[in-house]
């Protein structure tokens, strides 16, 4: 029987970080693990946003214990800066949800330090910061769920040029960004039981959701909102059964972050036509998230370039 939405068990006790609060998939994950107790630290690149934000979630639950952090994941310096705070502060995490993405700008951009915009913060940011928050991880057994896409399905790795600095294809630096994500959330799992870390790491995505994330992407450098954008923010309206809003897409991250029957190293989505929309279910992992070497390289890679370590462990391939 299909599922058409999930009740989050009683999170009270536990401290959640959830980057990509300020809005969209992340907002709607941040409201609902408020409404069911959890303490929420949303680290967000925009102030004035993350206060509205924590505003939307006081309403739908008065007395939310909600604070913000600042992070900007396409600076390397400013996740350092995030995870030092966090360790000053010596607090477990008992949930870690790595949400934050930018989605096909049609030009291509980079960080603060060089990186593709897209591989730089999807992937290297996220990545950089579940390393240096590592401690506070193991110290509560956390559950880290890590956003991927449907565009993974089609990713791949251009090895010789990771940053696209050549030949630069928006959609296609979009599918490997989630495809690392992807790889990196299962790799994280099969080393934390091959070291006893004590984590739990899966990965999930939302289906087709509307949500800023492709306004911010497609209309990147213009100050106008394109036909596109326009007629997909109009779609759930029309076509729910391919198109859905953000408190749908939240579903799936939600189950793999806190249900009890959600499997570390598993992938979650909705359970709908091609799995665009409708209620959270495990999925078969894509094809290409199998290739153990590939998830082995690109962790190697991303620890080369974020500079940042995990403690060292045999991974059970």
């Amino acid at each position: 029987m299909a599922r058409t939405t999930y009740e989050i068990p009683d999170q009270a006790g536990k401290l959640a970080v959830v980057t990509g609060a300020s809005d969209g998939l992340g907002l709607e994950i941040a409201v609902r693990l408020a409404s069911a107790g959890a303490e929420l630290v949303l680290p967000v690149r925009n102030r004035r946003k993350g206060a509205a934000a924590v505003d939307r979630i006081r309403e739908a639950a008065p007395g939310a214990a909600v604070s913000l952090a600042d992070l900007d994941l396409a600076s390397l310096e400013s996740v350092g800066a995030l995870g030092d705070r966090l360790l000053a502060q010596g607090r477990p995490i008992h949930l870690l949800l790595n949400n934050a993405a930018v989605m096909t700008p049609p030009t291509r951009h980079e960080t603060q330090d060089g990186f593709e915009l897209q591989f730089g913060t999807n992937f290297l940011g996220h990545f950089a910061l579940t390393a240096r928050i590592l401690p506070l991880l193991r110290e509560a057994s956390a559950r880290v769920t890590s956003m991927s896409a449907l565009a993974a399905r089609a990713g791949s790795f251009r090895w010789d040029d990771l940053q696209y600095q050549d030949s630069y294809a928006p959609m296609k630096a979009y599918a490997q960004s989630k495809l690392a994500q992807m790889l990196f959330a299962l790799e994280l799992d099969r080393r934390s039981r091959a070291a006893g870390w004590g984590i739990v790491s899966n990965t999930a995505h939302p289906g087709l959701t509307a949500t800023n994330l492709q306004a911010s992407g497609w209309n990147m450098g213009t100050d106008r909102i394109n036909l596109r954008t326009r007629s997909f923010r109009a779609a759930p309206r029309f076509v729910p059964f391919l198109v859905q809003w953000p408190d749908r897409g939240a579903l799936p991250p939600l189950y793999a972050a806190t249900s009890p029957d959600a499997r570390g190293g598993a992938f979650y989505g909705p359970d709908g036509f091609a799995h665009l929309t409708g209620g959270p279910a495990e999925e078969p992992l894509y094809r290409s998230a199998g290739d153990h070497e590939a998830a082995a390289r690109i962790w190697a890679e991303a620890e080369r370039l974020a500079g940042v370590g995990f403690p060292a462990a045999a991974t059970a391939h």
